[in-house]
């Protein structure tokens, strides 16, 4: 069988955990950060983990982890 391509845009987005989880940086982060409130972009510095229902469709982009 032939070797499985990884998808390298979502390699670049998404890191698996040692537990298996994917985590991810948090959207709305790019530009047009003057508007936001300073409190409002500190907690977007935070990243976070992908649900559940999702994780399932970004791990067949990601064939070996």
């Amino acid at each position: 069988m032939p070797k499985l391509k990884t998808n390298k845009s979502v390699a670049k987005r998404f890191r698996l955990t040692k537990s298996g989880k994917l985590k991810k940086r948090s959207a709305r982060r790019g530009h047009l950060l003057g508007k936001k409130s300073r409190k409002a972009k500190r907690k977007l510095r935070q990243s976070s983990y992908v649900s559940r229902a999702d994780a399932s469709k970004i791990r067949r982009l990601l064939p070996y982890g």
